[in-house]
């Protein structure tokens, strides 16, 4: 199976846990890709994408993938398995936490791809979120907040990487 981390990163936080992602599926011959420098139908090619997109201030999208995100709309993404993880500041901006992961969601949704890797609410303290499943106790993909909880992320990242080798059938 093929597989790319696709994220956009401003601050550098969303390449580190992208980079972090990869260490933990360690084994897997795995693409990186910055959305500023990739092409973004480079991920046609590929059989399980993992997109990362943090929120800006008031569920605003990434510069960088402001900048591709009338392409996503030209991508075919039929047969495709795909997973997402998104950063935001669940305090300082919780009506519009991951606002952006549950945009790009529901435009790779669109284009037809299969989604794996929901993420519990538990632990999280927001008012409202676009990138939360329709009955509100998930996220579309996994939640990280290094503003207020990064003595977290590397737990979560292991748990959800365990979680997609699971439901992807790639765990050995």
């Amino acid at each position: 199976m093929s597989i790319a981390v696709f994220y956009g990163s401003t601050t550098g936080n969303t390449e580190e846990v992208g980079n972090k992602i990869v260490a933990k599926l360690s084994g897997l011959d795995i693409d990186t890709y910055n959305v500023s420098d990739t092409p973004v139908a480079v991920v046609e090619a590929y059989d399980l994408i993992i997109f990362g997109i943090p929120t800006w201030d008031y569920g605003e999208i990434q510069e960088n993938w402001l900048e591709v995100w009338e392409e996503v709309d030209d991508l075919d993404l039929s047969g495709k398995t795909v997973a997402f993880y998104g950063l935001g500041d669940q305090y300082g901006y919780p009506e519009w936490f991951l606002d952006a992961m549950g945009m790009l969601h529901d435009k790779v949704v669109a284009r037809g791809a299969k989604v794996v890797g929901h993420w519990p609410v538990e632990g999280y303290e927001f008012e409202a979120s676009k990138a939360l499943t329709a009955d509100g106790k998930h996220f579309v993909g996994l939640a990280i907040d290094e503003d207020w909880q990064r003595d977290q992320t590397d737990e979560r990242i292991t748990r959800w990487t365990q979680q997609l080798l699971t439901e992807t059938g790639l765990s050995t």
